[in-house]
């Protein structure tokens, strides 16, 4: 009777996909984690801004129109203390962004000089009150003066898509899971198949080896596929993510996190060939995923880094798939669209597979 490669096939696949779930740790790092961070980071952003919180010094001229625009303005909150002890230490340990001084008139040719008192602490707010009371005393000098301004602003606001905190953050989270939880499935189930002699025996057998590889990466593939379904349809249906076309995007995200996963599979079996032991493993994890994850947009823009790291991040694979993801879930554009991200990723597969094909070890 021939051997009947497509039933091992279905039998490694089985079984590999049967030993993902007796590991409870896989399914909290894949996907009870991100959920956390997702409800962490998707709460931040969508409130309107913490009001600044001033004290007035107690020998301040508050009978000015000055000291009645900020005490109506609704971006600073005047906070009173009993005594000027307790005022001074919240405002060193950062608690209090400044305390307002303002002096009674005097000349009337000479310009107040209110003062702003801060600390280090307040990280800079001090210089955000000086812009926000800026305004506010020109608008009182106006009118006082009586005069017409010369420009009205009017605001008119266009249909659009509402950004949330969520559209930002869930990409990044679902390429954290899917980066992590795939290098230490591939890189562990290798390694330890391969120190168990289980590989050697499966190489021994008429198994092919593409069969071995492509059962237990389908298992995984699969595997992870489901933790980016749930991931994708919580964040849609509980905190309002946006898919845009609806389930065409759905499916274009999905596809997206293949073309992913199948890179990543790569490196875990570069990194399983290359490990000397088991606790080697966690440690060139973090050495390939933790630069990635601090500088690929998943936890913020990378916007913020000057220009000469900004292409560096651009070089990362999980960079380009955050980019694609945001894209294709807010933007609307479709897989085609993400020609070049999708040509950043087919390089590092090529190049990853290269690799694998010449130290991929058996035993």
């Amino acid at each position: 009777m021939k051997y009947s490669q497509s039933r091992a096939l279905w039998a490694i696949t089985k079984a590999s996909f049967k030993a993902i779930f007796s590991q409870p740790s896989s399914i909290f790092f894949s996907l009870l984690f991100p959920i956390v961070f997702i409800l962490i980071f998707g709460a931040f952003g969508d409130k309107a801004p913490t009001p600044s919180k001033i004290a007035i010094d107690p020998s301040s001229d508050t009978l000015n129109a000055l000291f009645d625009s900020i005490s109506k303005s609704t971006s600073v909150t005047i906070v009173t203390y009993p005594d000027t002890a307790s005022r001074n230490n919240d405002l060193r340990k950062g608690k209090l962004d400044a305390v307002v001084f303002i002096p009674k008139a005097g000349d009337s040719s000479l310009p107040r000089r209110v003062l702003l008192q801060s600390s280090e602490a307040g990280g800079g707010a001090v210089y955000r009150l000086m812009r926000s009371f800026d305004y506010l005393a020109l608008k009182a000098e106006l009118a006082d003066a009586k005069l017409n301004r010369e420009y009205q602003f009017v605001p008119e606001i266009v249909p659009g898509k509402k950004y949330r905190t969520i559209d930002f953050v869930l990409p990044g989270q679902l390429g954290f899971s899917v980066l992590f939880s795939t290098l230490f499935g591939i890189a562990f189930i290798f390694f330890n198949l391969r120190e168990q002699l289980v590989l050697k025996r499966f190489y021994a057998s008429p198994v092919r080896k593409i069969n071995i590889l492509i059962g237990i990466g389908t298992s995984r593939l699969f595997f992870q596929l489901i933790n980016v379904v749930v991931l994708i349809l919580f964040g849609h249906f509980f905190l309002s993510f946006t898919l845009v076309h609806g389930a065409l995007t759905f499916f274009e995200m999905l596809l997206l996190s293949v073309v992913m996963l199948f890179l990543l599979m790569g490196v875990g079996l570069i990194i399983s060939s290359i490990a000397k032991n088991d606790t080697m493993i966690p440690l060139m994890i973090n050495v390939f995923g933790f630069p990635q994850i601090l500088l690929s947009g998943t936890f913020f823009p990378i916007d913020v880094f000057p220009k000469w790291m900004q292409t560096l991040c651009e070089l990362l694979p999980l960079t380009q798939f955050n980019d694609a993801m945001r894209k294709i879930s807010f933007e609307g554009l479709h897989l085609y669209d993400c020609w070049k991200e999708l040509g950043y990723l087919g390089v590092w597969i090529v190049g990853t597979y290269l690799i694998v094909s010449r130290i991929m070890r058996w035993e």
